[in-house]
């Protein structure tokens, strides 16, 4: 019982609040910005494609009386290929808001991972875990029992 106590004694356990971390950092506001403006951006092509198939929509609608059926044929495939352009810009609109988020996310979270690493190097803690969702932040390298695992199980 002495022993187990003495080995909990010499391990230094930290936490923090990622996410409070995350708000607090400069660049996070920097990110807030540049993602918005650049989801804007995407937003005002999908209105003005969306748009554009309305108006498409419309003018179909008003003259569907008027056209001969080789015209109507004609008019409903430009249309559902306008339709199907639009989908495929939704899609491809998430996709890209989506890869530039995690690119201008990751060298924020490297910065904040490296400090959080220094801190744990330097105050001597053993683990650092996230309060907000009980995550393990650090290890120590040396706290690793792979091995010891592997080597029970015969691998």
């Amino acid at each position: 019982c002495i022993l187990s106590l003495s080995s909990i004694a010499q391990n230094k356990f930290g936490y923090i609040d990622s996410q409070e971390l995350m708000s607090l950092m400069p660049e996070s506001k920097e990110y807030e910005t540049k993602i918005t403006e650049f989801a804007k951006s995407l937003e005002q092509q999908l209105s003005a494609m969306e748009g554009e198939r309305e108006a498409l929509y419309i003018k179909f609608q008003n003259n569907a009386e008027t056209y001969t059926d080789l015209v109507k044929q004609d008019k409903e495939t430009e249309f559902n290929a306008l339709n199907q352009r639009v989908e495929s810009f939704k899609q491809n609109a998430q996709i890209a808001v989506q890869n530039k988020q995690q690119e201008l996310l990751e060298p924020i979270l490297a910065k904040a991972r490296k400090a959080i690493e220094d801190v744990a190097t330097e105050g001597g803690y053993t683990y650092i875990f996230d309060r907000g969702n009980g995550t393990i932040l650090y290890a120590k390298e040396s706290e690793n029992v792979l091995l010891l695992v592997k080597k029970k199980l015969g691998l």
